[in-house]
């Protein structure tokens, strides 16, 4: 007889036995049958699946770091662009300030210019004025002292000397 504990019991007697018996027959049957053919091919087609999945996985990530590298790219061509547009706007801005400063200069010196001509004419203008008026002032004041001073006969030289002066300045 077989013997299971230290007490002395009889082996078909221990309630451990009775529970292994029936595991042992269970887990016999279950490899009888393939099942851990079967537990095999699950965990192998579990394993391929993790595999493709990972396979999946790390060609999305080449793709997402394609595509990201290919955004930062893009984001220094376009700030690039950025850049390369502000600058033309300054060189543009520049040639525009310098260009009306230019027109600003020309049309003040245009303006500077009528100006003085103006002036110069008003200037030729007043001093024919006064001139005029002089002139004038000294024939009326002639007049009245040849009118009080002179006789006939002094009037008459007078008007041949004149006519002698104009005869001469003429030619």
């Amino acid at each position: 007889m077989l013997m299971a504990s230290a007490e002395h019991t009889p082996l078909y007697l221990d309630a451990n036995f009775w529970v292994a018996v029936p595991l042992i027959l269970f887990f016999g049957l279950l490899f009888r049958k393939g099942v851990h053919k079967a537990i095999g091919k699950s965990l192998d087609a579990r394993g391929e699946a993790i595999a493709a999945e990972l396979e999946e996985a790390r060609a999305l990530r080449e793709e997402a770091q394609a595509l990201l590298a290919s955004y930062h790219r893009k984001q220094k061509e376009a700030e690039t662009l950025a850049e390369d547009i502000v600058s033309q706007a300054r060189k543009d801005a520049e040639i525009m300030a310098t260009n009306a400063r230019k027109s600003l200069a020309e049309k003040l010196e245009r303006r500077t210019q009528q100006a003085e001509v103006k002036i110069a004419n008003a200037e030729k203008q007043a001093l024919a004025d006064v001139r005029a008026k002089a002139a004038e002032m000294a024939a009326n004041a002639a007049e009245d002292i040849l009118r009080s001073n002179l006789k006939a006969a002094d009037h008459s030289k007078l008007v041949a000397d004149g006519i002698k002066q104009m005869g001469s300045a003429l030619n």
